[in-house]
């Protein structure tokens, strides 16, 4: 009798789309089901190597890998399970999580971790989705790596347009980029995934914004993203903490657009290996303000 071969199982990415990334390199999410009221499981998977979310020697994922998984599982279960239009644009409110960084080691094969999500909170207006906030744990291997909270509104095109007041990305631009610090200094390869410049302090730093950063600006934006904003974070906290802590959690605040072109100041607060506090302001306005949990390697 002629053996019949076992069918592989075939993993794809789900839509780019439904994550808002231009590219499919950027989209980590591979699948979703329901596992009970307002909760789904959602599977990813992580690159052994990427520029930004694996560690430079390629031995560690990175926090903010956990942040963007927990963005992008979000996003889709919001477009797919809850009736937000393509098209709609997402305002982050709030972002807190908190990562196990002994068990973020890269292995032989890229990890393929479950986010099990529920939506505890969802805001509705004229009959459709504006916001909601969710809950999600993220597990390895059936061990859990990270737990994350998240707020967010959703505005359609047209009203989004309104509260931008013109600006678009056609219409504004970031004024050209200053000298970064040291990589090494904020745990980075290159001098182009550097996001700080060296201000008139060693607790003040002024935001890089790189309109053409592959990954920070996957798409034309009107204003700097929160993950921008929260890896200035991470490389604020870099400078100052000792050896060999490192960031491992981040509870977050987004007041406020960041605007591209307007200066924004990057400021820390706090000592040694505890926590710190980082916030950017533009003008006299506070855009974004996050507390950084830091770790033992």
């Amino acid at each position: 009798m002629r053996q019949v071969a076992e069918t592989p199982t075939l993993t794809a990415t789900v839509p780019r789309q439904f994550v808002h990334r231009a590219a499919v390199a950027e989209t980590f999410l591979t699948g979703w089901r329901t596992t009970g009221a307002d909760r789904f499981a959602v599977s990813a998977q992580w690159p052994r190597a990427h520029g930004l979310h694996v560690s430079s020697d390629r031995s560690a994922y990175e926090p903010l890998l956990v942040v963007e998984t927990v963005r992008q599982s979000g996003t889709l279960i919001a477009h797919t399970e809850y009736g937000v239009p393509l098209g709609h644009h997402f305002v982050l409110q709030e972002f807190d999580v908190d990562t196990s960084p002994e068990h973020l080691a890269v292995g032989p094969v890229p990890a393929e971790p479950v986010v099990d999500v529920r939506f505890v909170e969802v805001r509705h207006r004229a009959g459709r989705p504006a916001g909601a906030r969710y809950t999600a744990d993220v597990l390895l291997d059936g061990v859990r790596v990270a737990t994350a909270g998240v707020a967010f509104s959703c505005v359609a095109e047209s009203v989004y347009r309104r509260l931008r007041g013109g600006r678009t990305p056609a219409t504004v631009s970031a004024p050209p980029l200053p000298p970064g610090l040291p990589p090494q200094t904020v745990g980075r390869a290159l001098p182009a995934d550097v996001v700080l410049a060296p201000a008139d302090r060693r607790d003040r730093w002024w935001l890089r914004i790189d309109t053409a950063h592959p990954v920070f600006f996957d798409h034309p934006l009107d204003h700097a993203p929160g993950m921008l904003l929260l890896e200035a974070a991470r490389q604020a906290a870099r400078v100052r903490a000792p050896e060999p802590v490192r960031p491992a959690s981040f509870r977050s605040v987004f007041h406020r657009y960041a605007e591209l072109d307007e200066p924004v100041r990057i400021e820390a607060s706090g000592e040694g290996a505890a926590d710190l506090r980082i916030v950017a302001t533009q003008g006299e306005l506070t855009v974004f303000e996050c507390l950084v949990g830091m770790a033992g390697e």
